[in-house]
């Protein structure tokens, strides 16, 4: 049974590179745009949609911060610092707060690394809470409606919960203060306690013209079939793989070290993008996790996303019709991993492959500097337009309240 999906395999990847590399080659190789409302939404353009006042803080809450630590730049969570940047010259941004629609409080919440470039998420809730505290002394908007027409970036592991360890950010909560603020975060689950409902997934950041170099030829075959680099166990933390991915990558490997339909390792080659442009399928085992830039590569690179998370919540989901362009397996389906993906046909994978060639596709995935139409930073502000306009309930009478200001751990209510 085994060896004869090792030559449906070989046959499907004949197949795939012989309709690409013949006559049909210009037709099978286009773009196909996105038909219905996930395509207009995916070009929709926030400018005049929206309005956004940026506040303008001590720089001990961004600018020294990032100063410390140059390398914030670089991580996969710096699109806090991004986005803080894009506002400031952004044409959405007003210097007049009584015509704002949103509120945007930069704090650089994930830029306190470990020698190893971990974000360490302590200080953060003690340091978005001085953030908040200011900015509701110094300026009356926050006061009106208690944080419900702000948003704030935290893209944490966790967002808003800061703390890495899923049990402790669970334990924790979303911090008090941010309950009625939209959230813009790389975590997603649903139900989950650390997702507010009206939050904006994002995807991680991947720095842009570090792939842009690693592009090859779109006539290049796709001669791998499922590729995969990456750890599958946290040998520090997990080393039985419980816990890592939720048990997703100890699966994978478990299942597939020695199958040779599967290119998988925990080695990372100087070849990595390019090889991801000659697979067919790239995992991505998630777990809890859809910050994994592993996601992002497979987009820009149009290999076919294998999403491996339950109940996951993928970046602008509300824009991207991931069920379109990537292979959804539940976590504990992983043992039919290769039964599930040679028994896909050969016209859906090309529909797919063409779905993820599409530019705007792509461009919704990044953070380039300087911007560009349709990019990441676009697709937040179109999330924030469409929930204009603001219900009316959300602001507070005269003298009401209703967030807790001692709430949370005390620990959080030390001065920052």
């Amino acid at each position: 049974m085994r060896f004869g999906k090792w030559v449906f395999c070989a046959l499907l990847l004949f197949l795939l590179n012989l309709v690409v590399g013949g006559e049909d080659f210009e037709q099978s190789r286009r773009s196909e745009r996105i038909s219905g409302s996930a395509g207009d939404v995916l070009e929709d353009d926030p400018v005049g949609r929206l309005k956004v006042f940026v506040y303008d803080l001590p720089s001990k809450y961004n600018r020294k911060i990032l100063q410390k630590d140059p390398r914030c730049l670089t991580h996969m969570f710096a699109a806090e610092i991004f986005m803080h940047r894009f506002l400031l010259s952004s044409p959405v941004r007003t210097l007049n707060p009584e015509e704002a629609d949103w509120f945007y409080t930069p704090v650089y919440s994930t830029c306190d690394l470990t020698p190893n470039g971990l974000p360490l998420p302590f200080k953060s809730p003690r340091m978005m809470r001085s953030a908040i505290q200011l900015i509701s002394t110094n300026w009356p908007f926050w006061n009106k409606t208690e944080g419900a027409d702000h948003f704030f970036i935290v893209p944490h592991d966790f967002g808003a919960c800061f703390h890495y360890q899923e049990e402790k950010a669970i334990e924790r909560g979303i911090l008090p203060l941010l309950k009625r603020a939209t959230l813009v975060q790389t975590f997603g689950q649903r139900n989950h306690v650390c997702l507010n409902k009206g939050s904006i997934t994002i995807p991680p950041y991947a720095p842009p013209q570090k792939m842009q170099a690693h592009l090859i030829s779109p006539d290049t075959p796709r001669s791998i079939f499922v590729y995969f680099r990456g750890l599958f166990y946290d040998v520090n933390n997990d080393p039985e793989g419980g816990y890592y991915a939720r048990g997703a990558r100890a699966s994978v490997w478990e299942n597939f070290k020695n199958n040779p339909l599967f290119d998988i390792s925990t080695e990372h080659p100087a070849t990595y993008y390019e090889d991801m442009q000659r697979a067919v399928f790239c995992l991505c085992p998630l777990g809890w996790a859809p910050w994994s830039p592993r996601l992002v590569e497979a987009v820009i690179f149009g290999c076919i996303p294998v999403i491996i998370a339950d109940d996951i919540v993928l970046p602008f989901a509300d824009a991207i019709p991931w069920e379109e362009i990537g292979v959804f397996v539940a976590e504990e389906d992983v043992p039919s991993l290769d039964t599930i993906l040679t028994s896909i046909s050969p016209e859906v994978i090309l529909r797919k492959q063409r779905l993820l060639a599409n530019p705007a596709m792509k461009q919704a995935m990044l953070f380039p500097q300087p911007a560009q139409s349709g990019d990441a930073f676009h697709q937040i502000l179109n999330g924030l337009a469409r929930k204009l306009p603001h219900d009316k309930r959300v602001y507070l009478k005269p003298g009401q309240k209703i967030l807790n200001w001692t709430a949370g751990p005390v620990g959080d209510l030390k001065p920052w």
